[in-house]
Parts: structure tokens; sequence; C-alpha cells
């Protein structure tokens, strides 16, 4: 077993940079700064995304409903906005509280009927893209006025000032560096296993260095994206949600173990609404951010995006089955999901053999999931 170990580690960065380098080496502009930003903002996007699903997958359940919920949620704000003449904010701030209404609804009537998650979010798929085809009333609705970008449009076309960026670079770098080893001290205190000082000083180093490259990189375009921010903020709520809450711990109990749960005392139910709530909540900030990104909202935002998002947790570790994952596997998943897709949009690549990629994407992860018993 322990030979496994560091082929496993190393078998996300492997893949993530054999496609970026037959990428790089097929168009040349796929590692330039401007198409390397691009490729942050579509990131950012599944990756939101795709932290929904990880929650909801480490209970055991599933969500196919969330790419048509991503273009309802979208163009519901998108209509308020355009159509009805509502400030951006209370939009957004309204299609945010429609989403957590119907997941909340879509949770509860998993849990109190006892119906399997697959076949309600199958039906919630196909009731979700009618209602969005009927909210835009199948047309083309922008998301601002003329040449007034509002704050809807501004999610995937503000780029912090490169000053800014590199400021707040400086700041993430040094929590983590005082986060990192205030776990250590904590882990060591307890008697729990912890990296050596010299390899816990060259993680911390190249983590920092990761973090200035990114916005080297990004400042090199326009700067950092605000959907970046939208991301990382996302992913932070929700590894401090899994790793350092109850409520994180009975996401991975169930997952492990219902029946387990259920004689231990967790309100299994209620958890399961929860982690549908959250999901809602994940669905609306992508939504918002496709279709910002998009220009406007058209019938075909959201498609396949449930699929990505489920392919990247996988990819990332995420067991099927529940009870396993995490959040810094699940964002190294939409990597390699966004790299891809972003390569063969640049490439030209035919909407035939973009679907064909994708499925062979999704099926290998299932394989491997299965088959490889990762853990």
């Amino acid at each position: 077993m322990k030979p496994r170990v560091p082929l496993q580690n190393l078998a996300m960065p492997l893949a993530l940079l054999g496609i970026a380098a037959f990428f790089a080496l097929q168009e040349s502009a796929f590692l330039g700064p401007r198409n390397l930003t691009q490729l942050i903002v579509e990131f950012s996007i599944t990756g939101t995304l795709a932290l929904g699903m990880f929650m909801i997958l480490l209970t055991g359940q599933i969500d196919l409903s969330v790419g048509s919920g991503v273009g309802l949620i979208g163009g519901l704000a998108a209509v308020l906005v355009f159509h009805l003449g509502w400030p951006a904010p209370a939009a957004l701030l309204t299609a945010l509280a429609a989403a957590v209404v119907l997941w909340t609804l879509m949770g509860t009537l998993i849990v109190r009927q006892r119906i399997p998650s697959f076949i309600i979010t199958l039906g919630g798929l196909l009731i979700f893209k009618g209602l969005f085809w009927l909210v835009i009333q199948n047309s083309t609705v922008p998301v601002a006025r003329g040449d007034q970008e509002n704050l809807y449009a501004l999610l995937t076309t503000y780029y912090l000032p490169a000053g800014v960026g590199l400021g707040l670079a400086g700041v993430v770098a040094a929590a983590l560096v005082v986060l990192a080893w205030r776990s250590r001290g904590a882990r060591a205190g307890a008697g729990l296993p912890v990296r050596s000082v010299g390899r816990e000083v060259a993680v911390q180093l190249a983590t920092t260095a990761g973090i200035v490259g990114l916005v080297l990189v990004c400042n090199a375009s326009r700067g950092v994206p605000l959907s970046l921010l939208v991301l990382s903020a996302t992913a932070a709520g929700v590894y401090f949600l899994t790793q350092h809450t109850p409520f994180g711990r009975y996401l991975y109990a169930i997952g492990g173990n219902e029946e387990a749960a259920v004689l231990s005392g967790i309100a299994v139910n209620r958890v399961l609404v929860g982690a549908y709530v959250l999901m809602g909540v994940t669905v609306a900030l992508t939504g918002f951010m496709t279709t910002a990104y998009s220009g406007a909202s058209t019938t075909t935002v959201g498609d396949l995006m449930e699929l990505d998002a489920i392919a990247a947790c996988v990819i990332g570790g995420t067991a099927l089955r529940g009870g396993r994952g995490s959040v810094a596997g699940v964002i190294f998943g939409a990597l390699i999901m966004a790299t891809l897709l972003n390569g063969m949009t640049l490439l030209a690549v035919s909407p035939e053999i973009k679907f064909v990629a994708r499925g062979v994407v999704l099926t290998l992860a299932v394989w491997m999931d299965v088959k490889l018993g990762r853990k």
C-alpha cells in the first residue's frame, strides 16, 4: 500500500501538466496571460459549482439538476435586471433566495419521502430547464443595459488593480502560513504525526510562490478576476465547514455509514437538507457568474455543468458512495476540467468532440473511483 501513496499524490499534477503541455504545443496562445486569465475565470465557475456538489456527494447523494438550476437562477436575475429594471443587488439576492427555497424543497422531498436523490434531481433537471426557458421566454436576456455595467455584469468582467492583487496575495499567503503552523502545533500536541520542519517550510514556500505567481500571471493581463475571489471565499467556507464544524463531520459520517450515523444520534435528515440548501447557494453563485461570463442568459447556459461538477469531484478523490473527499482535491479536479474545456475551445474543437472528451473524462473518473478505490 505504501508505494501507492506517492503515485496517487502525483496523479492529478501529472495529468494537469500533461493536458497543459498538449494544448501549449498545439497553440502557443494557451500559455499567454490573456488566455490564462480567461482560464482562471472558467475554473472559478466550475470550481464553485463543484464545491457544492462535493458536499452532496459526501453524504452519498447526488444532484443532477444543478446545470439546469444554473441557467434558471442566472436567467431569473437577468430578467429582473434587464426586463423589470431592478437594481442588480436586489435581483441577485432575490434569485439567491429562490435557489435556497428550491433546493430546500428538493432536499426535504428526498429525505421525507425517502425517494432516491437520483430520481428527484433528474426530475428537477427537467423542471428547472422548462422553468428557465419560460422565464427568459426562449430569448436572449442581457445582464446589463447598453454600456452601463452593473454588479451582475462585473462578476466576471471586473479585475483587481495590480497593487491590490499583490497585497491580497501577501495577506492570503501569510494567513495560510499562520494557520498551517497552528495546525501543526495542535497535531503535535495531540500526539498525531506531523511533517518535518524542513518539509513544512518547503510546502509553505511552494504555496506562497504559487499564490504570488498566479497573481503575477493575472497582472500581466488585466489583473485578478473578481470571480476568483468568489471561488476562494467559497472554498474557504466549505473547507471550514467540512473540517472544523460538527456539520462537516456529520456529512462524512452519513456518507461513510448512514445507519451508524442514525444510531449515533446524528439528525441525518436535517444534515441532508442542509447539504442541499448549501448546494442551492453554490448553484446561485455559479448561475450568476456563468450568465455574466456569457454576457446574457440564453437557453444553453448551464448545459451539462452537472457532469463537469461531478467529474471534478470524482477526479479530485471524492467517492461517489460518500464518506471520502477533500476541498483541495475538488479544486484540483475542477482545474483539470476547466483546462481541458478551455484548451478545446482555444483549438476550436467541434462540439461533437467536446461531448466525447467530457464523456470520456467522466467515465474514467468513475472507473478510477470504483476500481482503484482511492483512500
